[in-house]
């Protein structure tokens, strides 16, 4: 081999290692040799989970820029996110970290916000909303594979055998066999009771195969409710009733709620009460008169003088009579 081939291969190598070196720089600086230009806001996350930078920010799956760098702040992750010149990012705008593949890797997803809002300003910050990574996810599926565990343990326990005794299919089986006649004579029974109601023989065969004794059922029920629809009425009306005492209104509600008219009834009470005390104590014309015996007879022969002056009167003129009258009475 002469010096010249020697030259050619060492510089098709040569090429080759620049292409690769390109290639690299390339896949590690987003495919640009020199910075992207844009601008740079923050994200925070409670976690970063794989994101590492040069990961894409997407918006409807349109890459828009770049995860620049990472750090920790206090309590918290954030990514230095780099957008692309002309990119403008809603105020409201939510951004969420989404796994690029079941192997790992993944990308800042934004959506679009809502117009009106104002956009993110260069040095901003984004609203952030956590999701759940692969890991969180196989996590609680273990914890679910755990309980479906312990669920079928315990069917397990129940339907299976336990300290020497059957289980609850074995149990099941022995109380269909131990009460087998007791099972047969209740179908029995029940076929029995099926044919008499099929028959139209009983109280509930008659209501399903005789239309008359269904139409009775039905006027039954029709008066039942057209029962309940009048002590409805009435349990209305009293209500009002009630109301109408309460609200002072009637003679009874008058009685019950003005006060001036229990005065005055309290007041006719007394005088009753006192009327009768002076009646049975003797006083006054119509107390004497109840009570004094000398007066009453004395009244007596008054009136038996009338009757005979009355009488002779009836034979005598109007002069005379007049005369007998009078002296028969003084």
């Amino acid at each position: 081999m002469n010096n010249a081939q020697m030259s050619a291969r060492v510089g098709f190598f040569f090429l080759i290692g620049c292409a690769l070196l390109w290639i690299t720089y390339e896949a590690l600086n987003g495919g640009s040799f020199s910075r992207q230009q844009g601008y740079t806001v923050v994200a925070r996350f409670n976690t970063l989970k794989e994101l590492k930078p040069g990961d894409d920010v997407r918006q409807a799956g349109v890459r828009i820029g770049t995860v620049e760098s990472t750090r920790l702040g206090a309590g918290h992750a954030e990514a230095v996110i780099l957008l692309n010149e002309g990119t403008l990012v809603a105020q409201d705008a939510t951004a969420t970290i989404a796994m690029a593949g079941l192997l790992g890797g993944g990308y800042i997803a934004l959506d679009f916000g809502t117009t009106g809002s104002g956009t993110v300003a260069p040095g901003g910050q984004l609203r952030t909303r956590e999701s759940a990574d692969i890991n969180t996810l196989l996590a609680d599926l273990g914890g679910l594979t755990g309980d479906i565990k312990n669920a079928i343990s315990g069917i397990s326990g129940v339907t299976g055998a336990a300290n020497g005794q059957g289980g609850l299919f074995q149990k099941l089986d022995t109380l269909v066999t131990t009460n087998s006649e007791n099972l047969t004579r209740t179908i029995d029974n029940l076929n029995a009771i099926t044919t008499e109601i099929r028959s139209g023989r009983g109280t509930i065969g008659r209501l399903i195969n005789d239309p008359q004794a269904h139409d009775e059922l039905l006027a039954a029920l029709a008066e039942i409710r057209a029962a309940a629809g009048e002590a409805r009425t009435f349990v209305v009306d009293t209500r009002g009733l009630v109301d109408q005492v309460k609200s002072g209104q009637g003679t009874l509600g008058t009685l019950l709620y003005d006060q001036a008219t229990a005065d005055n009834l309290k007041l006719t009470v007394a005088n009753f009460r006192d009327l009768s005390t002076k009646l049975n104590s003797g006083q006054g014309t119509l107390g004497k008169l109840l009570t004094d015996e000398q007066l009453y007879r004395d009244v007596q022969g008054v009136v038996r003088k009338a009757d005979r002056a009355l009488d002779g009167m009836s034979d005598q003129g109007p002069i005379s009579a007049v005369g007998a009258a009078a002296g028969a009475l003084f």
